[in-house]
């Protein structure tokens, strides 16, 4: 009777099969590791970087000025990126103290930035470039010891199976064929060559989903193939709700877990998989030729820092110019994180949340018997923390060891601090006996 109930329900509606067959996920091995390598990676860089590069506005003007899709496809003809060099762009991540790279394969424009047989649309067969960058992407990351993570669009404004069309790119001049279930393979064809051609691949990102939430998108089906593919290659999917099943890490746009000041995250609960927020430097993720909104070097030290004070990773954008060269103001502030990262990293790498949870003056961080105390806004010379029942060994600074004053309480520790802190991030190192 349960049986006959759940078909009807199916039929009628009522429970998508997705929600059904995915309570059989269990990740692998490989996969527990790598949300585990996840967990300790902490900083990423996400690249978005296209055709629509060339339009120097964004990654989303195609729709956002209803230009002709048709005409729009012209300018893969002059995409020549002569100043792109895939080595250079991975150590520059390297530099920063980033161990990931998430470039975006395709986007919703329906353009692919690798040697796909699925469509002519690509960056190897449509401009005189004709060269793999997820290939080059791949063999670059693979020397210098980053792992490689690949954004993959849901939407297509590009394809005219993609349809009924979602609330996006409505007026670009498409003319609806094919099937739904067209597309479905197609996004299942592009998938399988991700994963077999271009060796270990991190994770895949996906995006779009909201554009159209009842369709029926078969995710199941997708995560299944991925899993398959690559058992190890972890699924996250910026839906911007809590996690579906057969997801294995939960991202949030612009926001830190928990918060919702870019509006994305109101239907997204915190889950117990690898966390990370994703950020721009200015404020477009695409190259934008107007956008010199970058934000300093201490906001995205802070922003990296708060990420890990609640037990998520960064992931911080780039967007290269046409040419595949990154913008000076993100190569400037790329070498000051990184010089950063030199001194303060080991306070970032491999910990999770600390004890004391994000405060108005900072967070905490913690790995086996430490706990750092990340001082990013304090206007006075004493912190309480309210620890109780713990042993201390010893507090300093951590830039230089130098023993920190406090005293204990029954409200807990009292950091005094020879003054009020004027660094980007004033370090201070607590270790249990």
């Amino acid at each position: 009777m349960r049986k006959i109930f759940i078909i009807t329900l199916l039929l009628l509606g009522g429970i998508s099969s997705f929600s059904l067959a995915q309570e059989k996920y269990t990740p692998s091995k490989e996969n527990l590791e790598n949300r585990q390598w996840f967990r300790d990676a902490k900083f990423g860089m996400f690249i978005h970087w296209g055709i629509y590069s060339m339009l120097a506005d964004g990654e989303w003007v195609l729709t956002n000025k209803n230009l002709n899709e048709e005409e729009y496809q012209k300018l893969a003809d002059g995409f020549y990126p002569s100043k792109f060099n895939a080595d250079e762009w991975v150590r520059t991540a390297k530099d920063a103290g980033m161990k990931y790279i998430c470039f975006t394969s395709r986007h919703h424009d329906g353009f692919s930035m690798f040697d796909t047989k699925q469509s002519d649309y690509n960056v190897v067969k449509a401009t005189p470039f004709k060269r793999d960058v997820i290939k080059e992407l791949a063999e670059a990351c693979q020397k210098h010891g980053l792992k490689l993570f690949l954004y993959y669009s849901h939407i297509d404004w590009h394809r005219p199976d993609y349809y009924p069309w979602g609330r996006t790119g409505r007026n670009t001049g498409r003319t609806p064929s094919g099937t739904w279930e067209d597309y479905l393979k197609f996004m299942d064809a592009q998938l399988t060559e991700l994963l077999t051609n271009y060796g270990s691949i991190g994770g895949i990102w996906f995006d779009g989903w909201w554009d159209k939430p009842d369709a029926d998108w078969q995710l199941e089906r997708q995560y299944t193939l991925v899993h398959r593919l690559q058992p190890g290659c972890l699924i996250g999917n910026n839906h911007h709700k809590a996690p579906f099943e057969g997801e294995d890490f939960q991202m949030f746009e612009r926001d830190l877990p928990g918060q919702n000041k870019a509006g994305y995250s109101a239907d997204a609960e915190i889950s117990t998989l690898p966390l990370e927020s994703c950020e721009t430097m200015n404020n477009t993720w695409g190259y934008n030729i107007n956008d010199r909104n970058f934000k300093s070097t201490k906001q995205l030290i802070h922003t990296l820092v708060g990420a890990s004070g609640n037990n998520a990773n960064l992931l911080l954008n780039v967007g290269p110019r046409p040419g595949g060269d990154f913008p000076e103001g993100s190569v400037t502030r790329l070498k000051e994180i990184g010089e950063w990262m030199k001194t303060y990293g080991e306070t970032l790498y491999g910990t999770r949340a600390g004890i004391v949870p994000h405060q108005p003056w900072g967070v905490t961080t913690q790995k086996d018997n430490k706990l750092y105390v990340h001082i990013l806004n304090l206007d006075k010379t004493e912190l309480l923390l309210p620890i109780t029942g713990k042993k201390v060994k010893s507090i300093a600074r951590f830039k230089d060891k130098t023993p920190v004053k406090y005293k204990k309480t029954k409200e807990g520790i009292l950091l005094q601090l020879e003054e009020i802190p004027a660094d980007i991030d004033h370090v201070i190192e607590i270790v249990w006996r």
